[in-house]
């Protein structure tokens, strides 16, 4: 395994949509992204903008997120947001909490204005089912609570989600160093570490860091 030259998984931007429903290929849009920057281990940056995606959002969706209708009138378009939220990104890798979600979203909405990103995903949902293997579930608010994580107890809006993900991703960096005796972590492995059957992961870490 090449471990020269990669690029560091504690070095990335976090993000979080909320959206009008689950999937851009039905229509469905962005209304409110947020992120945290973290270079380094330590959390340099956010940013949260809500976005008018053109259409009511149905009352589930103000029920479950907070964000009404009235809400979105008065936000900036679509367009507006995604082109500040590119600057945003830079050329950073990207995770996200469920991060397959949030990578359809981001594609579709950055399609629209013909821009694009060079950075690479990686997935906190998928590495938690690996480094924590006996949490009771998966879901985000429940790492937060079985790690016992920094939060405002507010979920479903982005910024809040995205701040409680980055910090379940550092703590997670920080317990496979721990464990495994591995110092700079590259984002490469824990895009592998997501892809691994979850019985093999200990064993894959161990040949990581002897390899």
């Amino acid at each position: 395994m090449n471990k020269c030259n990669q690029r560091k998984a504690d070095t990335v931007i976090v993000l979080d949509f909320e959206t009008t429903g689950l999937s851009p290929d039905q229509g469905d849009r962005a209304i409110e992204i947020g992120a945290v920057r973290i270079e380094n281990g330590r959390i340099t940056d956010r940013f949260q903008q809500l976005m008018n995606p053109d259409r009511r959002v149905s009352a589930f969706i103000e029920g479950y997120t907070g964000i009404t209708n009235a809400m979105l009138r008065g936000a900036p378009s679509c367009k507006a947001v995604m082109t500040e939220f590119r600057e945003f990104i830079g050329d950073f890798d990207m995770v996200a909490h469920n991060a397959s979600f949030d990578r359809r979203f981001l594609d579709a909405e950055l399609q629209r204005i013909r821009r694009h990103y060079t950075g690479e995903f990686a997935c906190s949902m998928l590495v938690s089912r690996r480094v924590y293997p006996d949490a009771p579930s998966h879901k985000l608010g429940t790492l937060v609570e079985y790690k016992r994580l920094p939060t405002s107890g507010t979920f479903h809006r982005a910024l809040a989600d995205a701040e409680m993900t980055a910090h379940l991703w550092l703590r997670m960096l920080d317990d496979i160093a721990d464990r495994h005796c591995i110092e700079d972590i590259p984002l490469s492995l824990m895009q592998e570490l997501s892809r691994v059957p979850k019985a093999s992961a200990t064993g894959y870490l161990q040949r990581w860091r002897t390899g």
